[in-house]
């Protein structure tokens, strides 16, 4: 039954954003994927115990490592991005991932894009028209000068790399062995780079402890699902599925945040989604 897994990635993702927006207010972006990660593997600790590592193939150990530390660096960029701007704003740039994956194809493979491809990518550009137009800088390039989109580009990026070491774990292994090592190094790497950024460590108040609950629970929710609708769905319709999470952010960020032009962003969105949908599908 894949519908179910594929429903609640679509909303775990933005609702994991929402938490981790909630508690850039007290923590640094490092300290939250700690204790997240953190959280996570303690949740996994028996499965652990159970795993026999001898019996893996000496080839996942590399992906693990890799995607370990793209996870981590590419959460923290997300989690300081979610510190600094909008949900409605930050959530909808995953579509531009498709279009990142199409220009290294065509700079690395050659790939060239048919005419449907560079639409699509038109599409997207136009879709963000209408997001940006609801910030100062409007749809310029003055926009890579935010922190927020620099911090968010950075995490695109990243959190795109470790899709793909992901993958290539889960096909050395399976689900749930890629999910404790996805938990484990990215606890690992959070807790190396907090410490070498010397983030402040400090225990959460009752409510930031909920806070934290909840961001663990749809965290790990959401990483599951993902596994698993890759282990059982062709992955380029995944992906195209996955950005219905966008829609989602853009009213989750009007309803938490009370975040502004809400029916402009949810045009620009749907445009975007679009765009993105036509790319990952082969356009």
């Amino acid at each position: 039954m894949i519908i179910l897994p594929l429903i609640l990635r679509i909303f775990s993702n933005p609702a994991a954003n929402v938490f981790q927006k909630k508690l850039t207010k007290n923590f640094g972006s490092f300290f939250v994927n700690f204790i997240t990660y953190g959280g996570l593997s303690l949740c996994m600790l028996p499965f652990i115990l159970n795993l026999d590592f001898l019996s893996l193939p000496e080839g996942i150990w590399k992906y693990v490592i890799i995607g370990g530390l793209f996870g981590a660096l590419g959460n923290a960029f997300l989690v300081k991005a979610l510190s600094l701007g909008d949900l409605s704003v930050l959530g909808p740039i995953n579509s531009y991932k498709s279009v990142v994956a199409m220009l290294l194809g065509i700079f690395l493979l050659g790939e060239i894009p048919s005419i449907i491809g560079i639409l699509a990518i038109g599409l997207i550009i136009w879709g963000s028209y209408f997001i940006f137009d609801t910030v100062e800088e409007k749809f310029s390039l003055r926009l890579l000068k935010r922190k927020d989109i620099i911090y968010r580009i950075f995490a695109l990026i990243f959190t795109a790399l470790e899709a793909l070491m992901i993958k290539q774990v889960i096909l050395y292994s399976d689900v749930m062995t890629s999910f404790i090592f996805w938990a484990v190094f990215g606890f690992v790497f959070s807790g190396l780079f907090m410490l070498i950024k010397q983030e402040e460590i400090k225990l959460p108040d009752k409510k930031s402890f909920l806070q934290f609950f909840g961001l663990i629970s749809m965290f790990g929710l959401m990483q599951i699902t993902t596994n698993y609708v890759f282990e059982n769905m062709n992955v380029s319709y995944a992906l195209a599925l996955f950005q219905l999470s966008s829609l989602v952010n853009v009213i989750f960020g009007y309803k938490f945040f009370k975040e502004t032009h809400l029916i402009k962003k949810l045009i620009g969105t749907t445009i975007m989604v679009i765009g993105a949908v036509v790319i990952i599908l082969g356009g």
